[in-house]
């Protein structure tokens, strides 16, 4: 059985122009982690979104931002990678089993990729397979915000919770509710700290940092912060009808850029 990706390579057998040139003085990659082996969403990177496999739109927007001299997707799947190469993206290795089961981390990927590449990156942005509301000018902006910050490591995109996080409940063993934070109980809500979730779409890197290892969620990285509505991590399928709504929501509105 021919799977999805292969199917839109028969189909629609083309790669994006890099129509943009790099626009910044800039010697950066994009490198977008996409493994095979997704479990709770079977073959995420290329189930059909808007009507192309997942990661194509992480592909096209990374190659028409005009940010990067290269953009390489580092995966362990034949079909994710003649995928990613019919739509412009290199793949100059396949990436080691050790380095694709579900509970490899970012971090080593993206080393391993900055080890195989044949040239030395000044950037290196990693860019999720599932950011289907990626913006361009984001990008953009975290880049801007990383080179004018040369003691800093990464800058990295970020959105505010939709509630204050203080006002968080858990369910006990008895089934019954308690304050996670019983100190802010009687906190006003405007009195609360703004506080920030990881928005899953990309991370910009000093080549060095990553191969150190710095630590991302630290006082090394510049947020990027996100509006809640470009923002829609996918780990479930629940996770996938909220994207799908939002995109065509924001597509409607003139808000997708690419």
């Amino acid at each position: 059985m021919i799977g999805c990706g292969t199917c839109w390579s028969m189909a629609k057998h083309r790669a994006f122009d890099m129509t943009a040139s790099v626009t910044l003085s800039t010697n950066a990659v994009a490198i977008i982690p996409a493994r095979g082996g997704s479990q709770r969403i079977p073959r995420k990177n290329l189930k059909l979104f808007n009507g192309e496999p997942m990661i194509v739109g992480s592909i096209r927007k990374a190659l028409t931002s005009g940010l990067f001299e290269r953009v390489v997707v580092s995966t362990n799947d034949e079909e994710i990678a003649t995928v990613a190469r019919d739509h412009g993206a290199d793949v100059p290795f396949m990436r080691p089993a050790e380095l694709a089961d579900a509970f490899a981390g970012t971090a080593p990927v993206i080393q391993h990729a900055i080890r195989s590449l044949d040239r030395h990156y000044d950037f290196v942005c990693c860019i999720y397979a599932t950011a289907p509301l990626l913006q361009g000018r984001y990008l953009r902006q975290a880049l801007e915000a990383l080179r004018a910050a040369p003691d800093k490591s990464y800058a990295f995109s970020v959105c505010g919770f939709g509630f204050p996080i203080q006002r968080a409940l858990l369910i006990n063993e008895d089934g019954n509710l308690d304050a996670m934070y019983p100190e802010y109980r009687h906190v006003r809500s405007q009195d609360l700290p703004a506080a920030y979730q990881d928005a899953a779409q990309f991370y910009w890197g000093r080549s060095e940092a990553w191969l150190r290892g710095d630590a991302m969620f630290s006082p090394q990285s510049v947020p990027v912060i996100l509006p809640r509505h470009l923002v829609q991590d996918i780990d479930t399928e629940e996770d996938w009808v909220r994207a799908e709504y939002l995109y065509a929501a924001l597509k409607a509105g003139g808000e997708i850029d690419g």
